[in-house]
């Protein structure tokens, strides 16, 4: 039987805005990107090994690859280019697709930062050199309310142990928990800060931390920020925080951090850092998951 902390984590993940449970990148299927309203010469594109992404281009292009060399397969035509990332991209890695549009006395330049994900990419990405069609606005608008539909119907699907099924993240095994002693783990805090639990957490698609720390400063504290990163200095991605309200001067409340993880990995012992707002922080080393 699992622990009573477990309904902490089935009430974390009922609590947890939608929102907040999605990638740092849109992983929209459909991107459209027009030069004269973009702000950044930068701009990130979700990519997954063995998804094909497209770039179009509504004038003459050239494009610059990043390791293309790497890449499964590139292919280029007229009005664009495809590509179909390597196998043994790792989730976070990143890879640059720089593009140059028109020639003459105005050439313009864009470079793409290519996010890996597990599973999600982005399907095509549309850009404009110049302002676009009226058609363009509405496929937008007709892509929109398709997406608004899912949304809608996916969230009715969003609570508890029904949930976690449609996600994929039980798998065959379940949830896998565990409670770390507190003399294994080694907490570290320069602000009042103090771990007095700490439990771990493995799902199909991912691994969480649960930790109970106690206020011991005079203002409410939040983790507004956080960091899972392995003895091997890699750094977890996706990863999203759960905390139900700061927690006050005195008092004790739960945390609970999730990052995105195939199983087996992370492998060996991992540091957890959390950080408030105003740089109050706690670091939680030694920690081990199922």
């Amino acid at each position: 039987m699992l622990p009573a902390s477990s309904s902490f984590l089935l009430l974390v993940l009922l609590q947890i805005p939608t929102e907040s449970l999605l990638p740092t990148v849109s992983c929209e299927d459909i991107e459209r990107v027009e030069l004269s309203l973009v702000s950044t010469t930068s701009v990130e594109v979700c990519i997954s090994p063995g998804l094909m992404t497209g770039f179009r281009f509504d004038a003459p292009f050239s494009v610059d690859l990043q390791d293309d060399v790497r890449f499964e397969d590139v292919m280029r035509g007229r009005s664009g280019v495809s590509v179909v990332p390597p196998r043994d991209l790792a989730p976070g890695e990143r890879l640059r697709l720089t593009a140059h549009l028109g020639g003459g006395a105005s050439p313009q330049s864009i470079t793409f930062a290519l996010v890996a994900h597990r599973g999600r990419a982005t399907r095509q990405v549309e850009v404009y050199r110049d302002k676009r069609t009226r058609e363009s606005h509405q496929e937008e608008i007709e892509q929109l309310h398709e997406e608004n539909r899912y949304l809608r119907a996916k969230l009715t699907q969003s609570g508890g142990l029904r949930g976690l099924f449609f996600s994929g993240d039980l798998g065959g095994t379940g949830i896998s928990v565990q409670q770390l002693p507190l003399g294994q783990v080694e907490p570290h805090s320069d602000d009042a800060l103090e771990l007095t639990r700490v439990f771990t957490y493995r799902s199909k698609n991912s691994v969480a931390v649960e930790v109970t720390i106690l206020n011991l400063g005079a203002e409410p504290w939040s983790a507004a920020e956080a960091s899972l990163v392995s003895a091997t200095g890699e750094t977890l991605v996706g990863v999203r925080i759960g905390q139900v309200g700061p927690i006050p001067p005195g008092e004790r409340r739960q945390v609970f951090i999730e990052a995105d993880a195939a199983i087996g990995v992370p492998r060996g012992e991992v540091t957890l850092r959390l950080w408030s707002a105003d740089a109050r922080s706690i670091s939680i080393s030694k920690l081990t998951f199922p």
